[in-house]
């Protein structure tokens, strides 16, 4: 009897651990199909670097995405969105246009100012009327002038050059004469429309302008005990025609200031 009841303990002891283990059956993990505790080494190592170096890339790709969405921030804000237009002012000129006597020639102009405000002319004519004619002059006798002193200079034309020294002088000359006309009507129009007279670029361009034609007209008479100045006269005729197309363009810019 003892020995009947040693053999079932020893049968139920071995037999226990069976029928657990068929009860909750033990799947281990497996890649492919396959349980991973089987597979060799060397591709259950490869199966993680994959798995790494997958994520590594994931969360590199997501910082890329960031700074180039960060980039595209940073031009769009840097984009300008405005543009400035300067009009043309020499300004060291303005140190010049202080110049004195602008209420003496204010007092002296005071009179024809009241004739031509009494005739009612047309506004358009008052305040272009300047500006047309010492255009017509600057173009026509200046022009035609400076081109007639370079035929002079280059011309192999005898006859030619005959009637470009006795035209050249007669044409600047008249330009000269008409300039410092015209800068009086410059001063009736402004003074008509109550603005200031000297204070302008367009006013101290033609001052300089004015004084270097004085100085131009005395060079030919000195030509012939310096031939040299032959040289001077062409470059300070080139110079002064130049200033003038400047002084041109500041009176223009002027008359549509007002």
């Amino acid at each position: 009897m003892a020995v009947a009841n040693a053999s079932t303990a020893f049968t139920l002891r071995t037999s226990s651990p069976i029928r657990l283990a068929a009860s909750f059956p033990h799947c281990p993990p497996s890649s492919f199909g396959t349980p991973t505790k089987y597979l060799p080494f060397p591709l259950q190592a490869t199966r993680k670097r994959k798995v790494l170096f997958s994520q590594s890339w994931a969360v590199k790709n997501e910082f890329s995405e960031a700074d180039d969405g960060g980039d595209a921030k940073v031009e769009e804000l840097g984009e300008p969105t405005e543009t400035l237009l300067y009009s043309f002012s020499p300004l060291p000129l303005l140190v010049v246009a202080a110049l004195p006597g602008a209420g003496t020639v204010r007092s002296l102009f005071g009179p024809f100012v009241e004739l031509v405000k009494s005739w009612n002319l047309p506004d358009w004519l008052v305040h272009w009327g300047h500006p047309g004619n010492m255009a017509v002059v600057l173009f026509a006798m200046g022009g035609y002038g400076t081109y007639l002193g370079f035929r002079i200079r280059y011309s192999d034309d005898v006859e030619e050059k005959a009637k470009a020294k006795d035209l050249h002088p007669k044409l600047l000359g008249g330009m000269f004469f008409f300039f410092a006309l015209g800068a009086t009507g410059g001063i009736t129009s402004l003074l008509t429309s109550d603005k200031p007279i000297f204070e302008s670029p367009h006013a101290v361009t033609g001052f300089i302008g004015l004084a270097l034609l004085t100085i131009q007209t005395i060079l030919p008479a000195l030509f012939e005990g310096n031939p040299g100045l032959r040289n001077v006269h062409g470059i300070l005729g080139s110079g002064i025609m130049t200033l003038f197309l400047i002084h041109a363009a500041l009176g223009l810019q002027l008359g549509l200031s007002y």
